[in-house]
């Protein structure tokens, strides 16, 4: 008999039963159920709304439940419906009279809402473990190569000239803002909704403030009806998430375009690159396909739960399950996702002659070409004509800047004397870039620093 029968007549339907049930996915919460339900004894028991005594062998109950799960020896039932009901069934065969005490002030929508705040709490600092794992990565890449040079790009056009370890710390950027997001989630879900029971709190003496401190949350949630109609921190994990993924699947097309033989950058390590069935000579970036398709995936569980969310009445709709699947698999994802990326990223070959050759081509240095002009005296604006001139007479010559003779540039203008081609020089183009967070070693030297005081930080 189900826990709430008293006012049918007739058993639920298999089907519906089914339906209903979320036993299925929410069995992951079988801890942080047990924890709140443990946190909830113990404050009815202290505050005498149950026996001292009852409260310890509800306590010893759910002890002994958790080993046993644990342990693998419990089967979850569907005819319980979910984590919370199968639970409760399993403390009041165990533990008899006293088992059915435990659900006393309390009702499945504040339950299920401190199960879902304690999941979610929990798993963003091991998310943020794994990003910072990554920005490592990154900071011994950027170490390693702050005198690689290469070409940086607008449009997918080669642009102006940067460092591989520039570029890494561009990516490192954006994870910092990541880790800050989810800081930020974590912090602001940091209220504990049991006490708030189905929507209009309880007419039992509870103590809030003590379940919330028993639970490691800073304070109660301060409305009954927002504490189990909220969602809004699954929604912020799901946006944060989401943003994470953009970030990692951005860097996954870089790396695919960069493995390819049209750029050859960086060779993919063979433990982390696949092959073809039929072409043998085929070495596939198929770690970070994956992770740029895996992002879909949790924009999807993002958009699921804004769209359940969005026509809901205050205060619990059963719709609302419909949060746990989405929430639980963007998270899985993200953890599947971060640590293999982080280690094909680590395991990567750098490529410094390409990627300078690369560099040496599509007029990188024009913009310095100009910049040597106006420290001549000319206007910008006159000098960006005259590089323009200049560099249609490269196309049609099939030469670069750096190529062009002392001649054919003071046919153009006669600012331009023996020392333009060290102006020119790729190396003198990116160490002249001494600007705040730019390309230089020097400057790219004190990102790195920042990062990983960023990353000490936290560990």
């Amino acid at each position: 008999m189900k826990l709430w029968a008293g006012r049918f007549q007739k058993e639920t339907d298999t089907l519906v039963n089914d339906f209903n049930s979320s036993i299925g996915f929410d069995a992951r919460l079988y801890r942080q159920d047990i924890a709140g339900s443990i946190a909830h004894a113990r404050m009815l028991g202290r505050q005498g709304i149950i026996e001292e005594h009852e409260a310890e062998t509800i306590i010893q109950g759910l002890e002994a439940i958790l080993a046993d799960i644990e342990a693998g020896k419990v089967e979850f039932s569907l005819d319980d419906e979910d984590i919370h009901m199968n639970i409760e069934a399993m403390l009041t065969q165990r533990v008899g009279e006293a088992g059915k005490r435990l659900h006393t002030a309390r009702s499945r929508n504040d339950q299920v809402a401190v199960d879902t705040r304690l999941y979610v709490k929990e798993e963003i600092p091991v998310i943020i473990g794994q990003v910072l794992d990554l920005e490592q990565v990154l900071i011994r890449k950027a170490q390693a190569n702050l005198e690689t040079v290469m070409p940086g790009y607008t449009h997918l056009q080669r642009a102006q000239p940067t460092t591989f370890a520039h570029y890494m710390m561009a990516y490192a950027n954006m994870f910092k803002r990541d880790v800050g997001r989810l800081e930020d989630c974590r912090a602001r879900l940091d209220e504990c909704p049991l006490g708030a029971g189905a929507l209009a709190a309880s007419t039992y003496d509870v103590d809030r403030f003590q379940t919330a401190a028993a639970l490691g949350f800073g304070r109660p949630t301060d409305n009954s009806m927002d504490s189990v109609s909220d969602r809004d921190y699954v929604i912020e994990l799901l946006s944060a998430l989401s943003i994470l993924m953009m970030h990692l699947s951005r860097f996954s097309e870089e790396i695919v375009l960069w493995c390819s033989w049209e750029f050859k950058y960086v060779d993919l390590d063979d433990a982390y690159s696949t092959g073809s069935s039929i072409m043998p000579q085929k070495k596939n970036p198929d770690v970070a396909e994956l992770v740029r398709g895996k992002t879909g995936r949790v924009y999807g569980a993002l958009m699921a739960l804004l769209t359940v969310m969005k026509g809901l009445p205050l205060a619990y709709n059963k719709d609302m399950q419909e949060d746990k699947e989405p929430l639980f698999d963007a998270i899985d994802t993200a953890e599947l996702c971060l640590p293999v990326f982080a280690a094909m990223v680590d395991t990567l070959t750098v490529r410094p002659k390409d990627m300078a050759r690369a560099a040496a081509g599509g007029f990188i240095n024009a913009t310095d070409c100009a910049d040597y002009l106006v420290k001549k005296g000319l206007p910008f604006r006159e000098a960006y004509m005259i590089v323009g001139r200049l560099v249609n007479l490269c196309i049609k010559t099939g030469d670069t800047l750096d190529t062009l003779t002392l001649r054919d540039f003071r046919a153009i203008s006669g600012l331009f004397d023996t020392d333009v081609y060290q102006a020119l020089a790729l190396k003198t183009c990116v160490n002249g870039r001494k600007v705040y967070g730019g390309p230089a070693k020097e400057s790219v030297e004190k990102q790195i620093a920042l990062i990983q005081e960023f990353v000490d930080a936290r560990r």
